[in-house]
C-alpha cells in the first residue's frame, strides 16, 4: 500500500492538496487595482505626457500674461506718453530720461513704443487676452453647437440626417466675411442702445464687429464639426456596445452622451484644438479689414496689421504680436495631441 501511495502514476489523490488555504496564502494570491473611472485614467495618462504637461505650463504662463499682469503693469494699453513716440525696448524719452536723472525711477518699456507712444508690452498683453478670448470662447461655441448637430444628425439617420445634413450644405455657401459686415452694420445701433445699459459696457469696448464676429461663429463656423462628428458616429453607432445599450432601454441621449461622444472625444479634442488658432487667425484678417474689435483695445491681428506699415523701421512691434501667435498656435496644439493620446479610448492599452 505504500508503494502505490508512492507511485507517481496511481490514481489515488493527497488530501493534503485539498486542505483550506490560510490567509496570508490568500492574500498573496490576489491582485487588487485601484478602481479608476474615465477621467482618472486620462488624468494619470495625460501627467506621463511630458510634452503636454509642458505645453499646459505655457498655456498658463500665457493665461497669466494676459489675463492679470496688464492689472499690476504701470502703464495702461490706452495710455499715450507724451514725447515717447516709436520707442525702442528699453529706450526712454527725453521727458523721462530727466526724471531718471533726477533720482526718480521710471519702469523701462520692455518692448518700446508704438506711433502714438503707447507702451507696446502692455498692448501685446491686452492683444493677448483678446485674441485668446476670441479663440476660447469661439471654439467652445463650435464644440456645444457642431458636436451635438452632428451626433443627433448620425445617431438620428434617414431623412433627418439628410435634412440636417442639407442644411450644412447651405451653410456652406454663404459667405461668411459679406455676413459679419451686414451684421454689425444691423446691430449696431441696437448694441450701442444697450451697451448704455448697466451691466453691458463690456459691449461698447468689444463694438458691434466682434460681437458680430461671435454671431457668426455660432450660425457658421461649427459646420466642419459637425460633419466630423457624423463620420465618427456612423461608425461608433454600430459597435456592440451601443446595441447592449438598445438593448438595455437607454434613451438615445444617454446613448449619444454616454457612449458616442465619449469614445469620440479623442477627435472633438483635437479639432478643438485646432479651431482656436484658426479663430485667433479669423480674427486677425477681420481685424485687417477693420472688423475686428474696436479702437482702442488692441488684438495680435490688429497690432500685427498696424506693425506691417512701418516693419522696416520698427520690426519688434511686427515680431512681438507674430511670435505670440505662434507660440500659442504650437502649444495649444501639442497640448490638444496629448489630450487626444490621453482621452481617446482607441489608444487605451
Amino acid at each position: 500500500m505504500e508503494n502505490l501511495k508512492k507511485n507517481p502514476l496511481s490514481l489515488q489523490l493527497n488530501v493534503e492538496d485539498f486542505a483550506p488555504a490560510s490567509n496570508e496564502e490568500k492574500k498573496s494570491l490576489v491582485i487588487m487595482r485601484e478602481s479608476v473611472n474615465f477621467w482618472k485614467d486620462g488624468m494619470r495618462r495625460l501627467r506621463k505626457n511630458k510634452i503636454a504637461m509642458v505645453s499646459l505650463v505655457v498655456i498658463l504662463l500665457i493665461a497669466f500674461m494676459a489675463y492679470v499682469l496688464p492689472s499690476l503693469w504701470p502703464y495702461s494699453y490706452e495710455l499715450q506718453i507724451k514725447g515717447s513716440n516709436n520707442l525702442a525696448p528699453f529706450e526712454y524719452s527725453a521727458a523721462e530720461q530727466k526724471l531718471i536723472d533726477a533720482g526718480e525711477k521710471v519702469f523701462p518699456h520692455i518692448l518700446g513704443t508704438d506711433r502714438m507712444g503707447r507702451d507696446f508690452a502692455v498692448r501685446v498683453m491686452m492683444g493677448t487676452r483678446v485674441s485668446l478670448s476670441v479663440g476660447l470662447l469661439a471654439s467652445v461655441l463650435v464644440l456645444l453647437i457642431g458636436a451635438t448637430y452632428g451626433a443627433i444628425s448620425a445617431f438620428a439617420g434617414g431623412w433627418v440626417d439628410n435634412i440636417m445634413m442639407r442644411i450644412t450644405d447651405i451653410l456652406y455657401t454663404i459667405p461668411d466675411i459679406l455676413l459679419i459686415i451686414l451684421l454689425a452694420m444691423a446691430i449696431k445701433e441696437p448694441l450701442e442702445g444697450l451697451a448704455t445699459k448697466p451691466g453691458f459696457g463690456w459691449m461698447q469696448k468689444l463694438g458691434p464687429n466682434m460681437v458680430s464676429i461671435f454671431i457668426i461663429f455660432a450660425l457658421l463656423y461649427w459646420v466642419g464639426m459637425a460633419r466630423i462628428v457624423r463620420s465618427q458616429v456612423l461608425t461608433l453607432k454600430e459597435s456592440e456596445y451601443v446595441t447592449a445599450a438598445r438593448a438595455l432601454g437607454a434613451s438615445g441621449g444617454r446613448i449619444i452622451k454616454k457612449h458616442l461622444l465619449t469614445n469620440c472625444m479623442g477627435t472633438l479634442i483635437v479639432t478643438t484644438t485646432l479651431q482656436i488658432p484658426s479663430s485667433i487667425f479669423t480674427e486677425s484678417y477681420l481685424s485687417f479689414l477693420g472688423l475686428g474689435v474696436a479702437a482702442p483695445m488692441p488684438s495680435l491681428g490688429s497690432l500685427a496689421t498696424d506693425a506691417v506699415k512701418g516693419m522696416n523701421t520698427y520690426p519688434m512691434l511686427l515680431i512681438a504680436p507674430a511670435l505670440m501667435i505662434s507660440i500659442m498656435i504650437l502649444v495649444f496644439n501639442l497640448f490638444g495631441d496629448g489630450l487626444r493620446d490621453a482621452f481617446d479610448p482607441k489608444l487605451k492599452s
